[in-house]
């Protein structure tokens, strides 16, 4: 019989990497509840897959207080490490949405313990009293954390249910658009006040505060194209569609949130320390 720990490695993942929005981190989390894991008695175990993510999120909460020190700190706007994705993570829409690239920035408004809270209820279901017992709170204060969460959650969020054709269409007009660098054609698929924010980390180029309207994040867009060794491609991105840009050696990934047929609003990532899964597929599961 498969290990309780390999059979739901991929949802332990997903949970530290919700919680955290680092993909590096993730690993070391999981990897820190395998081997807690691999200490008990595991016949006395009767629920694993509780207990394990009750591991997981103990390992990943004591990360992201640290985490959040050190981001306090960082070089212009942070975003989550992109992940690469399957068409089939799209499947699954509220897994995806979930883990999007504007989800996943939106929790990171949020403290340690609500992000916790939300991830768990909001994304995986776990009842309040489970949650309650693997963060040491009572079950209606964990309650009431989660419903805080959720109200700030919904105030910041960016619209994402859209149709999938839609969204689609909007990606492929865009990289066609930013493939030759055609300004016209960019601004036909930006909405009048997009907004782009972008991740370098202080290492590779990228706009400290966020770029806002159509013109300017077009002008911008198509000066890029207009580099040497510049290249465009489809992928997808955190279970949504998105676009891989490579310029002289360095890459970038281009996550997207459309609406109403055109796009609101793209992060930009190109701190190469947060793009070393680029072209390593992730396994996200719930």
């Amino acid at each position: 019989m498969t290990d309780p720990f390999v059979r739901h490695r991929s949802l332990l993942f997903t949970v530290a990497y919700e919680m955290l929005g680092s993909a590096a981190d993730a690993e070391d989390v999981v990897q820190e509840t395998w081997l807690r894991w691999a200490e008990v008695d595991q016949a006395q175990v009767t629920q694993p897959r509780a207990y394990l993510v009750r591991v997981v999120t103990r390992q990943a909460l004591n990360r992201l207080r640290s985490l959040s020190r050190r981001r306090e700190d960082y070089v212009g706007e942070w975003l989550p490490e992109p992940l690469l994705t399957t068409p089939d993570v799209a499947e699954d829409v509220e897994l995806a949405e979930n883990v999007s690239i504007a989800m996943l920035t939106v929790l990171e408004t949020l403290g340690p313990v609500e992000r916790a809270v939300f991830v768990l209820h909001e994304v995986f279901g776990t009842p309040y009293a489970e949650i309650a017992e693997t963060l040491g709170k009572s079950p209606a204060a964990v309650r009431q954390i989660g419903h805080r969460a959720r109200e700030h959650v919904a105030a910041r969020r960016p619209r994402m249910r859209v149709d999938r054709t839609e969204q689609q269409a909007a990606v492929d007009s865009f990289l066609a658009a930013v493939s030759s660098g055609d300004v016209q054609a960019l601004m036909a698929v930006l909405a009048p006040d997009v907004v782009v924010i972008s991740d370098g980390g202080g290492i590779a180029p990228a706009a400290r505060k966020p770029v806002v309207g159509a013109e300017l994040v077009a002008t911008l867009l198509a000066r890029g194209a207009a580099r040497t060794g510049f290249t465009a491609s489809a992928t997808w991105v955190n279970g949504m569609p998105g676009v891989r840009l490579d310029v002289d050696g360095s890459a970038a990934a281009l996550s997207l949130v459309v609406a109403e047929g055109r796009i609101t609003r793209i992060y930009g990532i190109s701190n190469p320390h947060k793009l070393g899964r680029l072209d390593r597929v992730a396994e996200l599961r719930r």
